[in-house]
């Protein structure tokens, strides 16, 4: 448990030069401190033949002004239109010759970009990753043509019921908070922003206190942070340190407690029902992921088996977490036919009362640690995943346990775990997001 690194990691002066700090309990995994605060973490695969190269920066959708909202998203686009060196065809140009993946995203806490590549162009992939982060020109005439894409992509997402309901359940759980706004923005934001305001957050946010490089795969970390220290050249020096986890700021009130719905003429109602969770520091997180799992996350959950194979009312139906710093959300989703749409709420609130009541079975708390642990492992099997764990972790955490420590947490969660965060969050006021052919009215009284 803990970060294992030494101690004078991050109190030593980064002016003096890189500092190693390798975790001494798994040794594919190092880390190494550059002077300025920016951190470059590696995990080496044995007997892959590829390698993935990422930036993590600690900047999303949260850090937004109101008058900026989408600025993060909008940024990641921009990136890739151009550099100093590179236009954007040659960006792409140059991953689809290797035969390669380029990508990045965005979420309310950190904006990721990363390439998948053949292990021998690791090191085009560092210099051009890099170069995209450190370097982008964001020309006036790209932010406009951008600006076009990006309101196609918040249209798409208002045409896809099954995603947009997410969003509006944020901004009915959170309100006027940062977190309770949609990481794509909103038309108004987008169509307002200008290049000024969008070149001046990516002045102010992106610096190196903030980021995280993580590289994993067939990948040697000396030769990595040689290829790093070349491309941030012109930006390491001074004596900042990297920066701590993020802190949550209090969100305020949520306001749960009510029913927003969005009327659309749809052929299926989409429900959310749900409220406040636990924040990403919380160590209850991992009998969470427990409950979780038995509730809604497989076709052997209470969810599934109650709505969709004994009643057949849904062909999808789960429940989900979110965990930020400070803050988090729980909620339970299922699209059904609109006239079977007050049948599913009620069962929702059925499942959530009696395992707050009575928590779950050991057979249950069994098979949801088996998932959270199947899921785990499985979803490392390649050099992309692990090198989003690594830089994640570090970025939000400021420490990478090992899967095994991690397989070891899950391990130890023990029904009264489960039933005691049970207690606690299937018990918070709610709140209940609809979209579909309906009158708010016809919703009273459901929570």
């Amino acid at each position: 448990m803990g970060s294992s690194r030494e101690p004078t990691a991050l109190q030593r002066s980064a002016a003096t030069g890189p500092v190693a700090a390798d975790r001494e309990v798994d040794p594919a995994i190092r880390r190494t401190d550059l002077p300025g605060g920016l951190r470059i973490l590696t995990e080496a695969m044995p007997g892959v033949r590829s390698a993935a190269f990422g930036i993590w920066v600690g900047v999303g959708s949260r850090d937004e002004e109101p008058g900026l909202a989408g600025a993060s998203h909008y940024l990641e686009h921009l990136l890739f239109k151009g550099t100093a060196r590179r236009s954007a065809l040659d960006i792409a140009a140059s991953v689809d010759a290797v035969g390669g993946e380029l990508n990045a995203f965005t979420t309310k806490e950190s904006t990721c970009y990363y390439a998948h590549v053949l292990d021998t162009d690791l090191p085009m992939a560092v210099d051009l990753v890099s170069d995209v982060v450190l370097n982008a020109t964001i020309a006036a005439a790209d932010v406009d043509s951008e600006r076009g894409v990006i309101l196609e992509e918040i249209a798409m997402r208002d045409d896809d019921p099954g995603d947009y309901v997410h969003d509006l359940f944020g901004e009915t759980l959170f309100g006027d908070h940062p977190l309770g706004r949609p990481v794509l923005g909103t038309v108004e934001s987008i169509e307002s922003i200008s290049r000024d305001q969008v070149a001046g957050y990516y002045r102010d946010r992106y610096r190196q206190p903030l980021i995280v490089v993580a590289a994993a795969g067939q990948v040697d970390h000396d030769s990595v942070v040689e290829l790093v220290s070349v491309a941030f050249a012109d930006r390491l020096g001074g004596s900042a340190l990297p920066a701590p986890p993020r802190a949550g700021d209090a969100t305020g009130p949520a306001p749960v407690g009510r029913v927003s719905l969005l009327r659309r003429d749809t052929e299926q109602a989409h429900l959310v029902l749900g409220g406040t969770g636990l924040a990403r520091s919380d160590e209850r997180r991992f009998a969470l992921a427990v409950l979780n799992n038995a509730l809604g996350g497989g076709m052997s959950s209470r969810l599934f088996q109650e709505i969709r194979e004994k009643r057949g009312l849904a062909y999808s139906v789960y429940s989900f977490t979110s965990q930020y710093a400070g803050a988090g959300s729980f909620g339970v989703y299922a699209g059904v036919q609109p006239s079977n749409a007050h049948q599913a709420v009620a069962l929702m609130r059925e499942q959530l009362a009696d395992i707050a009541d009575h928590g779950l079975s050991d057979t249950e708390v069994t098979r949801g640690k088996g998932q959270a642990k199947g899921g785990l492992v499985l979803g490392l099997e390649d050099a992309s995943s692990r090198m989003s764990r690594i830089g994640k972790a570090e970025l939000v955490h400021g420490e990478v346990l090992t899967v095994d420590e991690l397989l070891a947490r899950v391990d130890a969660v023990t029904p009264d775990d489960v039933r005691e965060v049970a207690a606690d969050l299937l018990t918070r006021p709610r709140c209940l997001t609809v979209i579909g052919p309906f009158a708010e009215s016809d919703f009273d009284g459901e929570l």
